[in-house]
């Protein structure tokens, strides 16, 4: 199946001399080594595939961090290729063997002529508690998350829609279905709702691809999260199981809620569920949301962890792990699955999260102030092209976007993003907003997009 991390790849080949290794991040199960055999094959590639969990005993020989012994041994290996010209090594699994990752320093200084690929699903685990010399500058990180939904189309032979999604630059927004079409429009509504419920897991949308059952990419999610679940031992030493579990299925109906550590447990201290929540966030299963202060950029200046909400990996899996039922789903037009459920906010923090690790490696950020009668909240805030921009994920009219305007006010911004299920709108908001100096003007544009066009955001 395509993903677009490919031409990335093809970029990072042909840098030549100034290739560096490339170190894939991610969950288990994204499809980071598919990713890696599919890029092989498209290019011609000899593949030289070592999956380090079956060779551990070649961590003794990675601390050496002698590139001949190293190389001698990984050329021993029955059945591959050997390395040379036309070929890619790829060591899969590098969490297995910790002094895999600083000996590809050595590749790069001594042999930079070999592609070489390294992936690993617990890697974050490795990145964080290293006792080694980490080969800063001299390695390329790459992050893989779900299928987005533009690849979902792909998979599903809709390649034509999209490219109305590649194709579309919100900077021309002009008010008319020109661009999308009242029938695309349509059509790209109902596949929204079923990647709702499919999700990106590379496994669940490839089968459902092929049999066209909903039911048949449920039972890979339960698959998925089993195997999530079973993984608990590898990386969570003498923390209890039992509430790394718990903690683990309460993700989903938090989505999009300030994080209160008494939600996932009235009877475990917070520090302890704290530190549950963090370990799953190192196996890229949840991901963070911030608050920032959002005065000045970067916004990850800013950040506050103590204020924070969370998104789990895939939308599929969170349906699956909410026992959402297809018959029991809204319509994505339905207000009331944007508004009130956590769904809209996980499909689009979902794809905003697979942009801005790759582009930053930071987290994703909000916007959260707190008063004593009443809360204002911006669902995202992201940099885009130098300019701070703030997410609304919602349905209803301008009149409805109090935080908002609340927001542009303070931060004296120009231009705001809100998705919904309508069709692509731009327009000048000019209200009156009520402040501690009493009533104050605010103006801003104001551009609204269907929710299946967020990966579009970053074409302009």
């Amino acid at each position: 199946m395509y993903r677009i991390q490919l031409e990335y790849m093809k970029n990072w080949l042909q840098k030549g001399e100034n290739r560096k290794p490339l170190v894939i991040r991610g969950a288990r199960q994204v499809g980071k080594s598919t990713l890696v055999k599919l890029f092989a094959a498209e290019m011609g590639l000899k593949l030289n595939e070592v999956n380090l969990e079956k060779y551990k005993f070649l961590n003794d020989v990675f601390k050496t961090l002698s590139l001949n012994t190293i190389v001698t041994e990984l050329d021993a290996i029955p059945k591959l290729p050997g390395m040379g010209k036309g070929t890619l090594l790829f060591l899969d699994e590098i969490q297995s063997t910790p002094f895999a990752l600083p000996s590809l320093r050595y590749f790069y200084e001594e042999l930079n002529e070999q592609p070489v690929v390294a992936a690993g699903s617990l890697l974050e685990f490795l990145l964080k508690d290293h006792d080694f010399s980490m080969p800063v500058g001299r390695v390329q990180y790459l992050h893989l998350g779900p299928m987005t939904f533009s690849e979902f189309l792909i998979a599903l032979d809709e390649e034509k829609l999209a490219k109305k999604i590649y194709n579309f630059n919100i900077e021309k927004v002009n008010n008319s279905m020109s661009e999308i079409g009242s029938l695309a429009h349509e059509r790209l509504l109902e596949l929204v709702r079923i990647y709702f419920f499919v999700g990106g897991m590379p496994e669940a949308v490839s089968v459902y691809s092929k049999t066209r059952k909903l039911k048949n990419a449920m039972e890979v999610h339960r698959s998925i999260l089993d195997t999530y679940r079973d993984d608990f031992p590898k990386y969570i030493g003498s923390r209890n199981l039992t509430r790394m579990l718990n903690v683990f299925d309460k993700i989903p109906p938090q989505i999009g809620r300030k994080i209160k550590y008494s939600n996932f447990s009235a009877d475990e201290a917070g520090s302890l569920i704290k530190r549950d929540l963090e370990i799953l966030r190192l196996a890229r299963i949840a991901n963070r949301v911030s608050h920032s202060s959002c005065n000045g950029l970067p916004l990850q200046a800013e950040a506050d962890e103590s204020i924070s909400k969370l998104l789990f990996l895939d939308i599929g899996l969170v349906n699956c792990i909410l026992g959402l039922a297809w018959g029991n789903m809204p319509k994505v037009s339905d207000d009331r699955l944007v508004n009130e459920g956590p769904l809209a906010e996980q499909f689009i923090g979902q794809h905003l999260v697979d942009h801005i690790r790759n582009k930053t490696g930071n987290e994703l950020n909000y916007w959260l102030r707190e008063g004593k009668q009443t809360n204002a909240e911006i669902d995202f805030v992201i940099a885009l092209n130098g300019t701070i921009i703030p997410i609304e994920v919602k349905a209803g009219k301008a009149g409805s976007l109090k935080s908002l305007h609340q927001f542009m006010f303070e931060k004296k911004l120009k231009t705001a993003i809100r998705f919904d299920c309508n069709t692509p709108l731009k327009q000048k908001i000019s209200t009156k907003i009520q402040t501690k100096q009493g009533q104050m003007q605010v103006e801003y544009e104001l551009v609204s997009l269907p929710l299946y066009l967020v990966e579009s955001i970053f074409n302009a």
